[in-house]
């Protein structure tokens, strides 16, 4: 059993040395060009962050073959990387970096002056002043991985949170390597794997691209977002790329189904079709299944808490357009448990809360003991010793095949392009920060993937203003898409807003 996830990229590298690891645009790097760049990388790291190991970095790059260096460089510095979104707002990084203060931040000299302004109770080290070195201890490195366990950080992504300021959540060594060796022995991993790496670096699903990387010499061909509005550019780019794996939030595929652009791009290499983190429309799905149909396509489950996914569907069989794709069934070493109203097991057909247990378990949220503690509990169903679950706030239940379906949010976090959003962090920013209006309650239109802001406000605001003054808090993915102003909104009998009339009223049929 592999310790950490270097003992996966030291393999690698011996035997593919001259493979291409990554492909940015025009240029490219090989496995053993990535090698010397990472660990010349690693030896300026644990200088600037001296003996200590198992401390918080965070990484403020766009994506890039320089972003890749960094987080291996990290990892082979035996710390944490947390890569940062350099399009949020400075005022939401800040926050991020206030409670995780990191021992160090890295950027480039493009960034540089920006991250300056962000953030000034940390030391920042320029990447581009530190691949001069001409000389490379790898025992010193070699002795300093030595020291972890398979239980120690590997990285930190950032979630939405409630009060306005993200949650960190630490990921460890073990379950990434648990979840690679499942998927390859499950799902069929090849040994010559071409990944059209689509998500954004703060992704988990980037995190398992690094993984591939490491552990079966893929080759990641780095997709930028600026190509999000541009769905044909992207299969122009993995026809030519010869692209033959892709693990995608469903957006950018449904919006290639409705554009019918499979007809016009074939992708004769892709053979390997994941999707996850919202639900993706059947009648759009079926779209590709038509189209690619030597592909295996693999829909897979799990909040950010859990590493990558918990549950997974080979879609082996039929569906029909209205028919839910299942999420499926626990990936290995994870259990399910579907608990009702009453925290009893759930039986066939009845709807219940989603938990986990198992290896996938995130280890909770970097400086933030509450709301760990809140999350991530005792198991209901077991007295007798102590063990952890997660609960995830998701509907589900079983059909008469056993598949788990997923029904929808049991409170008001979301996933949304991808992203899990914590509505209420929406809200909170823009009345309680921003002060924009009076009262308001944020509510997710789920058929037509919208954020809705119903408010309350003495004086018209035009709807641009709000939206300028919101893109000041918020990434683009959480602005609210529809205002509606209302005289008074909906109350409970105890006085306090009506979430559920207004979600009723959100997502009624128009």
């Amino acid at each position: 059993m592999l310790k950490n996830l270097t003992e996966y990229f030291e393999r690698t590298v011996q035997l593919y040395p001259h493979r291409i690891a990554v492909i940015d645009g025009e240029q490219q790097v090989t496995f053993h060009q990535l090698n010397s760049r990472v660990k010349l990388l690693a030896i300026s790291l644990t200088e600037s962050i001296k003996s200590e190991c198992n401390r918080p970095v965070g990484v403020f790059l766009p994506k890039s073959i320089e972003s890749v260096v960094v987080d291996l460089a990290i990892t082979y510095s035996a710390n944490i990387y947390m890569n940062l979104d350099i399009k949020s707002p400075d005022s939401r990084i800040r926050n991020v970096l206030e409670l995780v203060k990191p021992a160090l931040l890295i950027t480039n000299t493009d960034h540089l002056a920006k991250l300056s302004v962000i953030y000034k109770d940390c030391p920042i080290l320029n990447v581009d002043d530190h691949y001069n070195r001409s000389s490379l201890n790898e025992e010193y490195l070699f002795d300093r991985i030595e020291r972890l366990t398979d239980t120690d950080p590997l990285c930190i992504i950032n979630t939405s949170g409630s009060t306005g300021t993200p949650k960190g959540v630490v990921l460890n060594h073990k379950s990434f390597i648990d979840f690679t060796e499942w998927a390859i022995e499950t799902l069929k991993i090849g040994d010559e794997e071409v990944i059209g790496s689509l998500s954004p670096l703060v992704f988990d699903i980037f995190s398992f691209e690094l993984c591939m990387l490491m552990s079966k010499g893929s080759t990641i061909v780095l997709i930028q977002d600026t190509l999000s509005a541009f769905p044909a550019a992207i299969l122009k780019l993995m026809q030519e790329r010869q692209v033959s794996f892709i693990f995608w939030v469903p957006t950018i595929m449904v919006n290639v189904a409705n554009m019918d652009l499979l007809s016009k791009f074939s992708l004769l290499d892709l053979k390997t079709v994941w999707f996850a983190g919202e639900v993706f429309p059947t009648k759009q799905f079926n779209y590709w299944k038509r189209h690619l149909q030597s592909a295996m396509f693999v829909n897979l489950y799990g909040p950010i808490e859990i590493t990558l996914d918990c549950t997974y569907f080979i879609v082996d069989r039929e569906l029909k357009d209205e028919e839910p794709i299942p999420i499926g069934f626990p990936c290995r070493n994870t259990d399910i448990l579907i608990l009702n109203d009453h925290n009893e097991p759930a039986v066939a057909n009845e709807e219940g809360e989603l938990c986990v247990r198992g290896t996938s378990l995130a280890m909770g949220y970097y400086n933030n003991p509450d709301k760990t503690a809140a999350a991530f509990v005792q198991n209901p169903l077991n007295r007798a010793y102590p063990e952890i679950i997660y609960r995830t706030g998701d509907l589900v239940y079983r059909n008469d095949r056993s598949e788990i379906i997923f029904k929808g949010r049991k409170d008001t976090l979301i996933k949304h392009l991808g992203y899990r959003i914590e509505l209420g962090e929406i809200e909170h920013v823009i009345i309680n920060t921003l002060k924009l209006v009076e009262n308001g309650c944020v509510v997710y239109n789920f058929s037509k993937k919208e954020i809705i802001l119903y408010y309350e406000a003495q004086n018209e605001i035009p709807v641009a203003e709000i939206r300028k003054a919101i893109s000041t808090a918020f990434p683009k993915y959480m602005i609210p898409n529809n205002y509606i102003r209302m005289k008074e909104l909906p109350r409970n009998t105890n006085g306090k807003i009506d979430r559920l009339t207004l979600n009723t009223l959100a997502n009624q049929d128009v």
